[in-house]
């Protein structure tokens, strides 16, 4: 289930208000600037779709989003727990930082952090499957994807030279809570 956790940014162990709805998420992150939006596929999705499968079951999303905001470039990312390169690709975007143009994310399976630091406001989404967020170009935020990630999420993109990473020096995101572990299901 989707969730919205507000805090003040001098308060990490208290939520000021927690949303389970996606609408009342939306509505908050809207009043923000944010895009928060649920897809659902136009056509069945296999396990181990590919990268064209994948895109096509949500072609008509993806191009509402390109005719509003001009994205040119779309491609979609797949993370297991036995990845090889997990832990440095999660550490990567632990901390604070901004990219020059939005980060558009939608979760086709599993689920990703995203914290937003705003004004003296923290933001944290937790995306599931079906969630899109669009988060604007110069958003102070970071993103977890947990010890053991597993998501596949489509990705859209002005320019993708554009979304690197520009850390901002500041500690806060060790502050917060982190992406707990996916529960391991038994057999």
């Amino acid at each position: 289930m989707s969730r919205l956790r507000v805090y003040h940014e001098q308060q990490p162990q208290t939520p000021q208000a927690i949303h389970h709805q996606h609408d009342d998420i939306a509505a908050r992150l809207a009043s923000i600037g944010i895009r928060f939006e649920r897809w659902q596929a136009n056509q069945p999705i296999k396990p181990g779709a590919t990268q064209d499968e994948v895109i096509a079951a949500y072609r008509e999303d993806i191009d509402r989003l390109i005719r509003e905001k001009g994205y040119r470039s779309v491609d979609v990312i797949s993370l297991t727990p036995d990845h090889p390169e997990r832990a440095a690709l999660r550490t990567k975007f632990l901390s604070e930082h901004t990219h020059s143009e939005d980060e558009v994310r939608f979760f086709v399976a599993g689920s990703g952090q995203f914290t937003l630091h705003m004004d003296d406001k923290v933001y944290d989404i937790l995306c599931e499957q079906g969630d899109l967020i669009g988060v604007p170009g110069g958003t102070r935020h970071w993103f977890d994807m947990s010890e053991s990630p597993c998501f596949v999420a489509i990705r859209l993109f002005t320019n993708p030279q554009g979304w690197v990473a520009q850390f901002t020096g500041n500690e806060i995101a060790q502050r917060f809570p982190r992406m707990p572990p996916a529960p391991v299901e038994s057999a």
